[in-house]
């Protein structure tokens, strides 16, 4: 099974809304092979966002990520990537459709409730930056042959 990346935002802990953006991945399908609270520093927020430290926001951006701990997860599932990345919408609230992790529940564009990685090679990038190996689990849930046919189980 795919693994993938996601981040439980500082705006997600705040609001109330960790129980229901992770209901959400259950109910999918999607089983937890990963999970804890940990505070982000400077320098892990620099790494996970190099692409971004030279962009105006992103002094805000830290702040906005500092603001509380995080909650990190490594999910599991058939082709798991794409589907949290469908799940989670569009960057910016506003534009995300209904429906989606951020067009229910998010109006920002930073404040954005979830950071989910975007590619399979990141997935792996990601979760070990953030995940010691012990820390992930491999297991098999009781419901995974009422949540895929035989032969998309590998």
């Amino acid at each position: 099974m795919e693994q993938t990346f996601i981040i439980l935002k500082p705006s997600t802990i705040q609001r109330g809304l960790v129980g229901q953006v992770i209901d959400r991945f259950q109910k999918k399908g999607l089983f937890i092979a990963g999970i804890k609270m940990m505070r982000l520093d400077e320098k892990i927020l620099r790494e996970h966002y190099s692409h971004l430290v030279d962009r105006p926001f992103f002094p805000d951006l830290l702040k906005s990520m500092m603001a509380t701990p995080v909650i990190v997860m490594c999910l599991r599932g058939k082709d798991a990537v794409e589907v949290v990345r469908s799940m989670t919408g569009a960057t910016n609230c506003r534009k995300a459709a209904s429906g989606t992790i951020r067009g229910d529940f998010g109006m920002s564009g930073q404040e954005n409730i979830i950071h989910a990685s975007d590619s399979v090679d990141n997935a792996i990038i990601e979760i070990n930056r953030f995940f010691r190996p012990e820390e992930i689990f491999d297991y098999s849930p009781l419901t995974i042959s009422a949540t895929y046919s035989p032969d998309e189980i590998d």
